[in-house]
């Protein structure tokens, strides 16, 4: 697995250097993460390393989620075990609220093994892949920045309108992906290439230089980045 590590977004602030320039950064509490799962290639056709992040409550955790981290006896279980079946490898920790995983073989990392904010302390740069902010359905002005049409005389009513979408008699239809009114926000995106500034172990708080998508206290993957530096 890539230097990775699982967290949620605290808010922005700034901070200074040794010159006294302010930075703009985003906190992001990282980890610690327990390894839920380890994939292999025999086993599961790929390999992968499955983290947990934020403990949940035992009581508001459904069996299925408890018996994802640790042992629990039920009639399937005792089946197995008679038959010769070996259990898989528990954790043994609390339910988690934020499970993923991350691509890539595991190393020395096992099943219940503890990550912390201290492995991307070399990285000089991170990804941040979260959920955006929802906006709900909105129109093309605010969606895509359009300018809207001419607020002057013979414009009636359509000053907030997208314009013609259409292509006339050939193909007769609008293209998909055209750029119109819909569901502006709630998706998957991914801040590259985000400068480290700082990190602090003692506190599992990482800064990074700029913007992370989604609203504070939203859950966030961390990776180290690919891109060519």
């Amino acid at each position: 697995m890539g230097k990775a590590i699982l967290g949620r977004k605290v808010g922005m602030t700034q901070i200074y250097d040794e010159t006294g320039q302010a930075i703009p950064v985003t906190v992001l509490e990282a980890g610690p993460c327990h390894v839920l799962q380890v994939r292999s290639v025999d086993r599961d056709g790929y390999e992968a390393v499955q983290l947990g992040y934020l403990d949940k409550p035992r009581r508001s955790a459904i069996r299925s989620e408890q018996g994802h981290v640790a042992n629990i006896k039920s009639k399937r279980s005792r089946v197995r075990s008679a038959a010769g079946v070996e259990a898989a490898a528990k954790a043994d920790c609390e339910p988690k609220r934020f499970v993923r995983e991350i691509r890539g073989a595991a190393g020395d990392l096992s099943v219940g093994t503890e990550v912390k904010v201290d492995v991307l302390a070399e990285c000089k740069a991170v990804d941040v892949v979260g959920v955006s902010k929802g906006r709900g359905y909105s129109g093309p002005m605010k969606r895509h920045n359009f300018a809207g049409q001419r607020a002057s005389h013979g414009v009636k009513k359509v000053h907030r309108h997208p314009g013609g979408t259409g292509c006339s008699a050939f193909p007769s239809r609008t293209f998909k992906g055209k750029k119109m009114a819909g569901q502006y926000g709630n998706a998957r995106v991914t801040a590259r290439n985000l400068k480290v500034v700082r990190v602090d172990a003692d506190n599992n708080l990482l800064l990074v230089r700029g913007a992370v998508p989604g609203p504070n206290g939203g859950f966030v993957v961390i990776r180290e980045t690919n891109m060519v530096k």
